[in-house]
């Protein structure tokens, strides 16, 4: 396992990063007893950031979380999240943050946070959504600020909005967040333009999710795929989208067989696509099982992928709008 740096003020975590979404029960029925096998194999093979969230199973998966990370010795960096009060989602630009991230939910929230985790600070909150009509007053963000200074959290990130990744890059030159949580994947590059560079520029921290684009780049579906009533992946990849997908992975395929990558799956060059950004300090892959640990994590130590590859790859960029799919 690789090691890089999370922005200029964060700590050395493993560049391939464990993702507890599926550990809620949202990806369709999850046992519990494979979720701690998954996250100790993880861990096993070297991963030492997670992350999850509260509407990840309504805190199961912090819970899970929390249940594991006790029982090891390694020194964890644990990512969580923060989400709005009821409301639209992603929030309307005429919502106001008073009535989403108010001081006193914020501080509630996170107790919960902070009892679900079982610690005393959590390493990085993170908001789980944002608008950029609060831009000019990021009250929000000042919360967490103090909340810092009390010592209940350490570092302060944005998931950024599937709807305007790029509401974030105000804030990030305005030093209010130390860690931005981006989509980035072979269909989706645009956070290339700019975010991207901006977080460099700004020594700001970039998690990446999404990178296999919920399981598409992960090779493995049909076009005949059917998905669990209670996997929200039903709706992400509704009516045309399934086979519009497959169609282009297949593509990205050949272009991988084209450079002779034997030793690697469309799964693993997604991965080390993410990673290749300049400025990624982890990329968080969902994993549900010992044998999806051991898959991810040994992409870190694959051979690099040529440069030459890697720039053909931009051609997969894919301007297809935003499949929201809610959470």
């Amino acid at each position: 396992m690789q090691y890089r740096q999370l922005g200029h003020l964060g700590p050395r975590v493993s560049e391939i990063g464990f993702g507890g979404w599926a550990l809620g029960g949202q990806w369709g029925a999850q046992d519990d007893a494979d979720s701690i096998a998954a996250l100790n194999r993880a861990i096993d093979l070297g991963v030492n950031f997670i992350d999850t969230a509260a509407g990840y199973g309504d805190g199961r998966s912090e819970r899970l979380i929390a249940e594991v990370a006790k029982q090891r010795s390694e020194q964890l960096f644990i990512a969580t999240k923060t989400p709005p009060a009821d409301g639209p989602w992603p929030p309307s630009p005429y919502c106001a943050w008073q009535d989403r991230y108010s001081a006193n939910y914020l501080r509630e929230n996170i107790e919960q946070r902070l009892r679900n985790l079982q610690v005393e600070r959590i390493d990085l909150l993170q908001l789980h959504t944002w608008t950029r009509a609060w831009n000019d007053d990021p009250q929000p963000l000042l919360v967490l600020r103090k909340l810092r200074e009390e010592g209940k959290i350490g570092m302060i990130g944005i998931s950024t909005p599937e709807q305007d990744q790029n509401c974030v890059i105000q804030l990030m030159r305005d030093g209010l967040v130390d860690c931005v949580q981006v989509i980035f994947n072979l269909f989706d590059q645009e956070p290339a333009a700019q975010l991207l560079p901006v977080a460099e520029e700004t020594g700001t921290g970039v998690i990446v999710r999404v990178a296999l684009d919920e399981g598409m780049l992960a090779g493995k579906f049909t076009a005949e795929h059917r998905f669990a009533d209670d996997d929200f992946r039903q709706q992400y990849f509704a009516g045309d989208r399934l086979p519009r997908s497959v169609d282009r992975v297949a593509e990205i395929a050949n272009d991988m067989h084209r450079f002779g990558l034997q030793d690697y799956s469309v799964a693993d060059l997604a991965i080390k696509f993410a990673l290749s950004a300049s400025g990624v300090g982890s990329v968080i892959t969902g994993i549900r099982s010992a044998e999806q640990a051991e898959l991810n994590a040994a992409v870190s130590d694959k051979p690099a992928v040529p440069d030459t590859l890697l720039h053909l790859l931009r051609r997969h960029n894919w301007r297809r709008g935003v499949w929201y799919a809610g959470k």
